[in-house]
């Protein structure tokens, strides 16, 4: 059984719908579950967090395309997220004896996906040619 399902809600999409179409002006422009649409986007990092600003230091030296914030000693690694990519990040942080205060995984959403295939955020009005 087939049941279609329309909203703009895409959490609501994210938690309901086993296949998913993202349409922009009437056309479908990406299409596939939940979790393919995440994965064919960037935007997935890790945010490290550290007591302190030598260890911040220490870990951006190890790690290429990295982002620091030094006032708030934070660092985002640019990431698929994946736990091996996580296990091998923290061998190499603990090897260097930078010690993570606090670590978060961020992942695309249904919004970033439909930001990068249409160019436009869910809310926005995109006239019609």
């Amino acid at each position: 059984m087939t049941i279609f399902l329309t909203t703009q809600y895409l959490d609501e999409a994210d938690h309901l719908a086993d296949k998913i179409a993202v349409l922009d002006r009437g056309r479908i422009v990406a299409e596939g579950s939940a979790a393919e649409l995440k994965r064919r986007i960037p935007g997935g990092h890790f945010r490290l967090e550290f007591a302190d600003s030598a260890a911040l230091r220490r870990a951006k030296s190890l790690i290429d395309g990295a982002i620091d914030d030094e006032d708030k000693l934070v660092l985002e690694v640019p990431s698929d997220t994946s736990l091996a990519t996580l296990r091998r990040l923290l061998d190499r942080l603990d090897d260097a004896h930078a010690e993570v205060e606090h670590l978060s995984i961020h992942a695309p959403d249904l919004d970033d996906v439909f930001f990068a295939v249409t160019g436009h955020a869910v809310e926005e009005e995109v006239p019609v040619p």
